[in-house]
């Protein structure tokens, strides 16, 4: 089920953003993302439009929006390839015309997943904080 998040969901939501971070994004290491954590919990987390993924009474992904941007969509990885990735990405559709996103370009797995669900590559830039080339992406109007 995908609802609106509430604030008791932040150790939950903190603890997806953590794990799938470091799985997916392995070519950078992990003591990156936990540096993170903090910033997530302070910044992001609070600037963010944010909806949760519930399934047996726990959350096990969210995605975030910042106006039109996708900030972010984490799945556990245990969970992933059952189709809440999707259900969430159709979700965050349904509350904007036109979205945006990036995507590391060494996270194959995300960017072959968004080019399935009808994104395009417009632009590419290097990650300000960790060197790796990223993916503008864009999708809608």
């Amino acid at each position: 089920m995908i609802r609106k998040y509430r604030e008791k969901d932040i150790e939950s939501v903190l603890h997806v953003w953590l794990k799938t971070s470091i799985k997916a994004h392995n070519f950078i290491p992990a003591e990156f993302w936990e540096s993170e954590l903090e910033s997530m919990r302070n910044v992001y987390v609070p600037a963010s439009e944010l909806y949760v993924y519930e399934l047996d009474s726990s959350v096990v992904g969210f995605y975030a929006l910042k106006d039109n941007e996708l900030a972010a969509i984490f799945l556990l990885p245990e969970c992933q390839g059952h189709g809440i990735g999707k259900q969430l990405l159709s979700h965050a559709r349904e509350q904007r015309e036109e979205l945006t996103l990036t995507v590391y370009k060494e996270n194959k797995a995300s960017y072959d997943f968004y080019l399935s669900q009808g994104f395009r590559v417009v632009n590419e830039e290097v990650g300000e904080k960790t060197g790796h080339l990223q993916y503008i992406m864009i999708s809608g109007a």
